[in-house]
């Protein structure tokens, strides 16, 4: 997280990334002092395309005082997306509280009417289960929900972090298809027991112990064409110098997806922090 994002996006584009996810809060700090102006000229400079941006929180289940601190900044964010031509926001779920009954329908709705304003802005919605959350800690909940708010500007972020650490199944992805899958997120996962691994012990894909294969066949064959990730995390990678870091993640995201060549999805470099969020 210490390196400038205007350090970041030359870095990866000399290293081969085309596509960026873009971390909000390095974004927003970028733009203290810089124009939205300045940042897509950066961007055009460094000759990658920012795609998404990640994350925003606080949609699902706040109330009162609090979800309109939340909504008033999900506006904000939504004015600079459209700005930027950014198609993709990342939405990460509310796990930090004991669910009620209630907050299922609370979340359908509160999701649906999220959905309904990021599409007027020109941007779909990506929401991302998380292992360790109390609510959508799996695919096939979040695929539920998301049907249940019947908004076309939403769908899903699989990462395969969370799917692999947490409770999805691989039955679950029978319910994925290129309709409702919105954005794709890679990593590995070596020597770790799944009920203790951080985001702290994300790899590079390739590297670890993650079947990543049978996923890929799946994603070729509902027809995803759109970015795939690369969402690293790892604070050891954050002493390693940024091109050095991009170069590594551009050639273990090319190696793993290979056998795509050239019908496979873009891959998109991530600007978070332990290096990339790359896409090709």
């Amino acid at each position: 997280m210490s390196t400038a994002l205007e350090v970041d996006l030359p870095a990866f584009g000399r290293s081969g990334w085309t596509t960026v996810e873009l971390w909000l809060t390095k974004l927003e700090t970028y733009l203290r002092e810089h124009t939205v102006a300045d940042l897509r000229a950066l961007l055009a400079s460094s000759g990658v395309r920012a795609a998404a941006a990640a994350a925003q929180g606080g949609l699902l289940l706040s109330r009162g005082a609090e979800r309109g601190v939340h909504w008033e900044h999900f506006r904000r964010r939504l004015a600079v997306l459209r700005e930027l031509e950014i198609g993709t926001l990342i939405v990460a779920v509310d796990f930090n509280r004991e669910l009620k009954p209630e907050d299922y329908p609370l979340a359908a709705a509160s999701l649906a009417e999220a959905g309904e304003l990021a599409g007027s802005y020109g941007v779909r919605l990506a929401v991302e289960f998380q292992k360790g959350a109390a609510f959508c800690s799996s695919l096939d909940t979040t695929l539920a929900l998301i049907a249940q708010c019947k908004s076309p500007h939403v769908g899903v972020c699989l990462d395969l972090f969370h799917y692999y650490t947490g409770p999805s199944k691989f039955e679950d992805l029978a319910y994925l298809n290129r309709d409702n899958l919105a954005w794709v997120q890679v990593c590995d996962l070596s020597g770790t027991p799944r009920e203790l691994a951080g985001d702290a012990d994300r790899i590079f894909p390739g590297e670890g112990d993650f079947q990543i294969g049978p996923i890929l066949d799946h994603l070729g064959a509902i027809g995803y064409d759109g970015p795939v990730s690369l969402e690293v995390l790892n604070p050891h990678l954050w002493r390693t110098p940024v091109d050095r870091v991009a170069e590594l993640g551009y050639q273990a995201v090319c190696r793993t997806l290979g056998r795509w060549n050239d019908a496979g999805p873009a891959v998109s470099a991530d600007d978070q922090p332990g290096g990339t969020r790359g896409g090709l």
